[in-house]
């Protein structure tokens, strides 16, 4: 029924918009509200579910083992209560991602992705413009207080606008607003190509998604755009070969990409020295360096599932202060996997993006018949959401919470019921989750 693919959309939407930007919501109507808006919205996706009496069952089995450690670490974990929350936390956001892949198309995710960048651009663009136009001074979170003097990261904006600075939008965070502004970089262009909006607000939500772009100078976003355009490039070309053409392409890719790997090893000094230097990566090499002495200690099965570090347990109160500011992650996603779930969980974790990456490039290049997402344009969302996740895990551990993992969820489940062939009941519908 066309009223409940809309809720569906509309709860999409609003799920990406909260995962994107949760700190709108935190700085805002405090912890406690956006701890609200999170409970509906899991509510909601589990009325969903019952309703589309969605099978949980078919998931990839890397995705099901890795969560199935995740929740064993508990019994290892050096903090088993902080564990619990973690698990509770990370298991909800699998099942939201599981649950959209069951019942949404690509169309519909398309549509929802849409609608939460337009909300976190248009307001941040706005927000920013009030904070530097009218009130003039920096701003902080509501409900709460701090003491001088006040960390700089503290802020929900800082008042850049017109000074020539990094802004930071609704999320409170340049690189996060960065990440939205990509998405929406790669959504909008879609939406245009495939001219399910029209010219004028195409043109201009992709105007103000490069804008935002320029306003937040992200290094790690950046450096993932161009990426995403190498990969773009792949799978077009791969679409215009024969399988053994498409076989030498993906194999000069890798190649390639591990000449540059290995390049990168051999002048480590030089490129560790600009690193260290750059506005977006100031500080990770000191948290890397703290994550391996703690590996150290338990490299083979970690230290527990966490997700985002309990900054009220140890090691995790005091292990990376810079500034003032008590880091709560590794900055790293493989790290953050390693430094949790040990040596087996980055096994498991390793399983699941090369699986989920082989799946989403057939998604991406071959257009089989009967699946209902098979224009062109609309079939390289998946390879750049996944090329845009992968090379952001490099310096970010978001692809392990919030939106990163939805989204991982997402594509690893979607493009495993995608290759699942129809049962005889139904054989009636679409092969596409949703596209009902």
């Amino acid at each position: 029924m066309t009223w409940l693919r809309e809720r569906r959309v509309a709860l999409a939407a609003l799920t990406m918009f909260t995962l994107l930007a949760g700190d709108a919501w935190r700085y805002s109507i405090s912890w406690y509200g956006w701890g609200s808006v999170v409970a509906l919205i899991v509510i909601g996706w589990v009325v969903v579910a019952v309703h589309h009496r969605v099978d949980l069952r078919r998931i990839p089995i890397a995705l099901g083992v890795l969560a199935g450690l995740m929740t064993a670490s508990i019994v290892w974990s050096a903090y088993p209560g902080a564990s619990a929350l973690g698990i509770i936390g990370t298991l909800a956001t699998i099942f939201v991602g599981a649950t959209m892949a069951h019942t949404l198309d690509l169309a519909q995710v398309l549509r929802a992705l849409g609608v939460a960048l337009r909300w976190i651009l248009g307001l941040s663009l706005a927000f920013e413009l009030v904070v530097a136009a009218v009130l003039q001074r920096p701003v902080l979170p509501l409900w709460v207080s701090y003491d001088e003097p006040i960390p700089r990261a503290f802020y929900w904006s800082r008042a850049l606008l017109f000074e020539g600075g990094r802004i930071q939008g609704i999320p409170g965070n340049a690189n996060l607003l960065a990440f939205a502004a990509l998405l929406g970089v790669i959504v909008f262009t879609i939406q245009l190509v495939e001219r399910r909006v029209g010219a004028a607000a195409g043109w201009g939500w992709l105007a103000a998604a490069v804008l935002t772009l320029a306003l937040t100078r992200s290094s790690t976003v950046l450096v993932a755009g161009a990426v995403a355009t190498v990969a773009l490039g792949v799978v077009l070309l791969a679409r215009r070969l024969s399988r053994r053409g498409r076989l030498t392409l993906y194999g000069l890719t890798a190649l390639t990409a591990g000449g540059l790997v290995a390049l990168a090893v051999a002048l480590r000094g030089p490129l560790l020295d600009l690193v260290g230097r750059s506005d977006d990566l100031t500080g990770r090499l000191d948290i890397w360096d703290a994550v391996l002495g703690l590996v150290a200690q338990r490299p083979v099965l970690g230290w527990g599932w966490v997700s985002y570090w309990a900054p009220w347990v140890e090691p995790f109160d005091d292990l990376v202060v810079i500034r003032g500011v008590t880091y709560l992650q590794a900055h790293n996603a493989w790290l953050d996997v390693l430094l949790q779930l040990g040596a087996v969980g980055l096994v498991v974790f390793s399983i699941l993006i090369i699986t989920t990456g082989v799946r989403v490039l057939s998604w991406s290049v071959d257009a089989p018949l009967g699946d209902a997402a098979a224009r062109p344009a609309l079939r390289t969302l998946p390879a750049l959401l996944l090329t845009v996740l992968l090379v952001h895990s490099l310096a970010e551990s978001r692809l392990l919470i919030e939106a990163g993992l939805v989204l991982l969820v997402y594509l690893a489940v979607a493009s495993r019921l995608r290759g699942v062939t129809v049962t005889t009941e139904q054989a009636a519908r679409p092969m596409v989750p949703g596209a009902s």
